[in-house]
């Protein structure tokens, strides 16, 4: 990326993106300590509020549209096609995993009371809210001041994997093991994710994925 993608100076676009991470780290984590409220709430109502306002708010400042978010028709068949293509590989890598941690292929689906329909629902809610900050916002941003997309990702993924620390021990409560397995399986999403946006620039290609990503979570931990 060059210094003027996005028609921002680099230091602003650094400015934002640390500011956002900041502001997520801190109050997300604040939230998942103090509340935990129904799953269609939180996915749906507070976790939209607290992420995407923000993210849009940084948007206006900027002077820029959602095209700078990855928000496009563009490049939509290959981004479907590399979606499906990595979601496959991160099937792969749940069951290898699964089998690991139970000594046999375990697929008791883990989604409540809810159904399928429902599930799959707040599975979309959650990665548009996710990716169009992350992916969208973050990394774009850095990978706009740094100049490099590999040194961006690592950096985005390392705060998207510090978030994702507090529903683990505050609302999964996972052992020490089971910790360390999910926030390794974050991380590996988050360069994936990261990687797959870089080559499509449409921030669909990482919502897919994310839901692709979540459920062999959901239904083989």
């Amino acid at each position: 990326m060059t210094k003027e993608t996005f028609g921002i100076n680099k230091l602003d676009a650094l400015k934002h993106a640390t500011i956002l991470s900041a502001y997520l780290i801190v109050i997300w984590g604040l939230y998942r300590f103090l509340f935990k409220l129904p799953d269609e709430i939180e996915e749906v109502l507070i976790k939209p509020i607290l992420w995407l306002i923000p993210t849009f708010y940084f948007v206006r400042k900027e002077g820029l549209g959602l095209s700078s978010l990855g928000i496009t028709l563009r490049k939509t068949f290959p981004t479907i096609y590399l979606s499906i293509g990595l979601g496959i590989l991160f099937l792969i890598e749940a069951l290898f995993i699964n089998y690991f941690k139970y000594g046999h292929l375990s697929f008791g689906a883990n989604i409540g009371q809810k159904t399928f329909f429902v599930a799959l629902a707040l599975s979309f809610a959650t990665a548009i809210s996710e990716e169009v900050t992350f992916r969208g916002y973050i990394f774009t941003r850095v990978w706009n001041a740094l100049g490099g997309e590999w040194i961006s990702n690592f950096l985005t993924t390392a705060v998207w994997t510090l978030i994702h620390v507090p529903i683990t021990l505050f609302v999964f409560k996972l052992d020490m093991g089971s910790s360390m397995i999910y926030l390794f399986l974050t991380t590996i999403f988050g360069l994936g994710s990261s990687f797959i946006f870089a080559r499509t620039k449409n921030i669909t290609s990482s919502i897919l994925l994310h839901v692709l990503w979540e459920w062999p979570i959901i239904l083989f931990r």
